[in-house]
Order: C-alpha cells, then sequence, then structure tokens
C-alpha cells in the first residue's frame, strides 16, 4: 500500500512538472510573439534606438508619438478595453490618415514606448514633449483629436483625474489659455 501511494505521489508530481514546463514555453512563445511584433512596427517606421538615449528621444516619426500618447492616455483613464482600442486605432486611422495597419504598428510601438519610459504618464510626458519639438505647434490639432477620441471612448465619455492632469500638462506645453 505504501508504493501504491507514493507511486500515485510520483506520477502527480511529474503531471505538476510538465503541466508547468508548458506553461512556460507557452509564455515565451507569447512574449517572442510581442517582440516580433514590436520589431516589425519598428523596422516599418524606421526606427533606431540611439545608444545613450532613451527610446523616445531616438522617434523621428510624429505619427508614432501621437499614437503613443494615444495609447498612455488611454491607459491613465484605467485599464483600456479591446473595443477603446479599437476606437484608438480608428481615430489614428482617420486624423492621420494612415492605413489601419499602420495605426496598428504605430501603437504597438508606442505601447512599447510607454513602457520603456516607466509607465503610461511619464511616457505621456515624454511622447508629447518629444512631439512638440519634432513639430512644434502643428502636431497640436492631430495629438488633441485623437485624444478628444480616446476620451470619448472612456468609460461614460468622462475623463479620468489624471486625463484631466496630462491635458493640462498639453496645455502648458503647448502654452494654450
Amino acid at each position: 500500500m505504501p508504493y501504491l501511494i507514493a507511486l500515485f505521489g510520483l506520477v502527480i508530481g511529474a503531471y505538476f512538472w510538465v503541466q508547468r514546463a508548458r506553461m512556460a514555453a507557452e509564455a515565451t512563445q507569447e512574449l517572442a510573439g510581442v517582440a516580433q511584433d514590436v520589431l516589425a512596427a519598428a523596422k516599418r517606421f524606421g526606427f533606431r534606438r540611439k545608444l545613450n538615449l532613451h527610446p523616445v528621444e531616438s522617434l523621428e516619426d510624429t505619427d508614432v508619438a501621437i499614437a503613443g500618447a494615444g495609447v498612455a492616455f488611454l491607459e491613465l483613464g484605467g485599464l483600456p478595453t479591446a473595443e477603446q482600442q479599437d476606437k484608438l486605432i480608428a481615430s489614428l486611422q482617420s486624423h492621420l490618415g494612415s492605413s489601419h495597419n499602420k495605426a496598428e504598428e504605430a501603437a504597438i510601438l508606442g505601447r512599447w514606448l510607454v513602457a520603456e519610459s516607466g509607465g503610461a504618464l511619464p511616457g505621456f510626458d515624454r511622447l508629447t514633449r518629444r512631439l512638440h519639438k519634432m513639430r512644434g505647434a502643428q502636431s497640436f490639432q492631430p495629438l488633441m483629436s485623437v485624444l478628444k477620441d480616446v476620451a470619448a471612448a472612456g468609460r461614460d465619455g468622462a475623463v479620468s483625474t489624471r486625463q484631466r492632469e496630462a491635458l493640462e500638462e498639453i496645455a502648458r506645453l503647448y502654452r494654450v489659455n
């Protein structure tokens, strides 16, 4: 009887370790897929990371900066839903004149830049400052159009406190009264 119990325990232990290894392999494949998406988006936009410089400061494409700011603004309102993300993509398409694939890739690269910045608020600040450096006042209208659509896609169409603070920061940056 003790041998049967030991054998049963051994089988359960082996099953546990096999399942754990399988889950680790799936997680690794998912991470590799995410990395491939970011690399493909970076290639499409000609993004090259420069040494000793934050990735946002290496950015040369205003569409990616606006997409990243839209992603960060969306995340400032809480955990974004799939519907909100779809509305962000649609807004990028309509206001930046890009295709669906290009808008998705800009959002993927923008999401990565936000993560590299340490979160939604620092990412939003960095991306909007970089956008202002690249295009100045010309970037204000497309940025605000995308942010307006993102805010409308939010919960109850209301702007959260953190989103309101981000909009106030944009007003200071672009000197809007």
